[in-house]
């Protein structure tokens, strides 16, 4: 990608209070102690009216690939250092696939062969996270497999999932949250034939458009600098889109598909828009909803993604925003207000031409989802998320936590114990949740799900069906998705082995019912 040029952004909020890291460190606890007094966290942020929109939003480009003989779709992925002028005159030392920050938009069809030839031109070793995708073990890109510098990777697997908005990203144990934020992320789109045939916005770039919101820090001078801390991780006070500062989208056509993507390390946003029309939700993390869904906000913690559609009027200018509040992060206020959970940002302008291009009728159903059926459950699991720990354990990478048998379907429950944020996120399958406290889940999270926001003191039951990819050597991963988290240990490893059979690796004790 290109070196991104924007104008300043004219916002400057003050720094929070020193000493939350010793907080931090202390866990939980000490942090929900610290809470009342302003000390776990940054200060509340509002950059609502206060962006100067001056810049076309950036908008990846598509990922050039190759067909070999055997029909194997080939792309290439190099991730590299260098410069991106998010402030004109100002370079900010970046990462990025392909180019100096980000990567390109990978595109592949259902029941295609792919490679992905991963070069690793760093002075540090990497990893490239396939997330959302379902693959072989030794493909995922897990802490397992490390690309030396100077070395190359190329996995490869066949697309057997339904259409969705995916992305990758790197995924070394302790280090993931620093290679995000330097910018090492993009989105991986998967097409079939049953959405292919629906009249949905689809003119990449046009009218079906990547949105990747990450919050960054700057000094005075627009050089992108370090963010505070609050116990959820790093929360800087401005946004970037495709990397864009103060970004803007020429619009001309009726209906608009935007694909978000929270690519933060910490931050969950509220999106919703400047003039108070329902947000037209359409697909999660896995693919489309049964049928759309109009909210007041769409929530996305880091990791997740949502497909909306907005339909503007002629010439108008329409902001889509984050208003986040301790309600919506379920939070009591002081926390929220030390994680993120009562920030406000204008996120993107949307220009909306004069005239516009007529677009189809939209349809009414999107997509046939199964019953969430647990009849036949081989196994429930309990994860318990408290401090930097899942279930009282931090990440051992020669230590197998739980061992699934292909071909089964599961019961995961998952419970934040605590007063504190978390998420949840599990490799290789996508999952429906089948109740949140012993409710069924709203419309909105109804769909495929691959991350949840674990909101506190509350319990969410995850139906899973592992079809295949047996790998008694190889695990994949779950983990809170707040990188600063997972990198503190916050995760755990699960095999996938035929019936009868056991992983290679040590196998921890479990907690589980057959």
């Amino acid at each position: 990608m290109p070196s991104i040029r924007s104008i300043p952004v004219p916002i400057r909020r003050p720094r929070a209070v020193a000493g939350a890291l010793a907080a931090l460190a202390a866990g939980a606890l000490v942090a929900v102690s610290l809470a009342g007094c302003g000390l776990a966290g940054p200060t509340p942020v509002s950059t609502v009216g206060k962006v100067d929109f001056e810049t076309p939003l950036a908008i990846p480009p598509l990922a050039e690939s190759t067909v070999d003989a055997d029909g194997t779709r080939v792309f290439s992925l190099e991730a590299r250092s260098g410069t991106t002028e998010f402030t004109p005159g100002a370079p900010s030392d970046t990462w990025g696939f392909n180019g100096s920050y980000l990567g390109p938009t990978l595109v592949a069809k259902r029941g295609e062969h792919v490679r992905v030839d991963v070069a690793n031109s760093l002075e540090v070793p990497t990893t490239v996270h396939w997330h959302g995708m379902h693959l072989p073990a030794e493909m995922d890109g897990g802490p397992h497999q490390m690309v030396d510098p100077d070395a190359t990777w190329s996995p490869e697997w066949d697309i057997d999932q339904q259409a969705a908005t995916l992305w990758y990203h790197p995924h070394p144990h302790g280090e993931t949250e620093s290679h995000v934020a330097r910018g090492l992320a993009g989105m991986f789109l998967i097409q079939d034939d049953a959405e292919q045939a629906l009249p949905l916005p689809r003119d990449y770039g046009v009218d079906d458009v990547p949105v990747i919101v990450q919050d960054a820090g700057f000094s005075g001078d627009g050089v992108r600098d370090g963010s505070q801390r609050g116990f959820a991780g790093a929360l800087g006070d401005e946004l970037l889109v495709n990397g864009t500062r103060g970004p803007y989208l020429d619009v001309s056509d009726e209906v608009v598909r935007l694909r978000l993507l929270n690519a933060s390390t910490a931050r969950s946003y509220a999106f919703t828009w400047s003039d108070g029309r329902p947000v037209e939700l359409i697909a999660t993390d896995g693919g489309l909803l049964e049928a759309s869904v109009e909210l007041d906000h769409v929530m996305l913690s880091p990791g997740e993604r949502a497909e909306v559609l907005v339909r503007p009027t002629p010439g108008e200018r329409l902001v889509l925003r984050s208003e986040m509040t301790a309600e919506a992060a379920g939070m009591i206020g002081s926390i929220a207000a030390m994680n993120g959970g009562t920030d406000s940002f204008d996120v993107l302008e949307l220009r909306a031409a004069d005239s516009l291009d007529p677009s189809p009728e939209m349809p009414q159903r999107l997509a046939e989802l199964p019953p969430v059926d647990d009849g036949e459950i081989a196994a429930t699991r309990k994860f318990t998320l408290d401090g930097f720990q899942i279930n009282g354990d931090e990440m051992e990478m020669s230590r197998i936590d739980e061992t699934v048998t292909v071909g089964t379907t599961e019961r995961w429950v998952i419970e934040n114990t605590s007063r504190m944020p978390h998420s949840f996120h599990v490799h290789d399958v996508q999952f429906r949740i089948a109740s949140i406290d012993g409710a069924p889940p709203p419309p909105h999270l109804a769909g495929w799900k691959d991350t949840i926001f674990a909101a506190p003191e509350t319990e969410f039951e995850l139906i899973l069906r592992f079809e295949d990819y047996a790998d008694p050597d190889t695990p994949y991963m779950y983990h809170c998705h707040l990188l600063w988290h997972e990198d503190q240990g916050m995760m755990g490893q699960f095999a996938v082995v035929e019936p009868g059979s056991s992983a290679t690796m040590t196998e921890g004790t479990t907690d589980h019912e057959h």
